[in-house]
């Protein structure tokens, strides 16, 4: 992780966090923005995506540049993690741009949403146009005079950050598999591989380097990450409710809101709490 010298940053100067593994590259890009958007301060950049929160946090940067392929935690994951924990009490929601190498597919499912995203090797006219964009999104943004219009401009950023992370999930997909109807899933001790209908499975969550599938009466592992098995999964059937945790939503008996505002859901069949991170909480507004 580097640290830029921004003696000379003025509090009117916009600010930039980088997040990509290959140093190289980096230095290519923040060469290319200062080149497109000389007032531009590179705050920091960071080698992977758990540096990359800590900095983001820690800096409250405009914007972020965040590598979509980085080793441990990747720039989607990196990305969701921050939209749960970002302190918009003390800062906005930066805008978020995500760098790929280039892809052809990757590349029309961020154009078919209106996605600025940067390819590397950096493309100078490319890169324009997202600064472009950037400059007037950042140059529309109002002090909300109001805690309503604070929540309301916070929940427009929610909005196109998962409008954001669906394209570049989408991108990064290869293919979309036929839905899942059972599961080959090792039990609690490894020892034996059972066949679980995915009627059966009331949620699964990410846990190191498994994936626990949760029955009401069992719990296995699987290897499979779950951004791979979310496109195997029926969207209508199985929500997304956190970074970590796909839900049945027919199973969900309850949502309850904590003293710090945060959601979480009781689970037919279940016993534990089930956390909804700030990126999902707009699936339960009427609730």
């Amino acid at each position: 992780m580097q640290h830029e010298n921004n003696d000379k940053m003025t509090t009117a100067s916009p600010t930039a966090l980088i997040a990509e593994d290959e140093p190289l590259l980096a230095q290519a890009l923040k060469a290319e923005l200062a080149a497109a958007w000389p007032e531009l301060q590179i705050v920091a950049t960071a080698g992977d995506g758990r540096s990359a929160v800590r900095e983001a946090l820690r800096l409250l940067p405009q914007v972020l540049f965040f590598d979509i392929r980085m080793p441990g935690l990747d720039g989607l994951g990196a990305a969701a993690e921050l939209a749960d924990c970002w302190p918009a009490d003390e800062a906005p929601m930066p805008q978020l741009v995500f760098v790929t190498a280039y892809d052809e597919y990757a590349a029309r499912a961020f154009e078919a949403q209106a996605i600025d995203y940067v390819l590397k090797p950096v493309q100078p006219d490319r890169l324009r146009k997202t600064v472009g964009r950037l400059q007037q999104a950042l140059a529309a943004r109002q002090p909300a005079a109001t805690p309503a219009l604070a929540d309301a401009a916070l929940e427009q950023t929610l909005a196109q950050w998962r409008q954001v992370l669906g394209a570049a999930g989408a991108g990064v997909a290869t293919a979309t598999p036929a839905p899942l109807r059972m599961i080959a899933a090792s039990d609690a001790g490894g020892s034996t591989v059972r066949m679980v209908p995915i009627d059966e499975v009331l949620y699964f969550e990410a846990a190191d380097k498994y994936l626990r599938v949760l029955t009401a009466t069992h719990e296995y592992l699987i290897r499979t990450p779950l951004k791979q098995l979310l496109p195997q999964l029926d969207a209508d059937t199985f929500w997304q409710v956190h970074r970590a945790v796909v839900v049945r939503s027919s199973a969900i008996e309850s949502v309850h809101r904590d003293e710090a505002g945060k959601l979480h859901l009781m689970l037919r069949g279940r016993a534990e709490k089930i956390p909804v991170s700030r990126l999902y909480a707009h699936l339960f507004r009427a609730m």
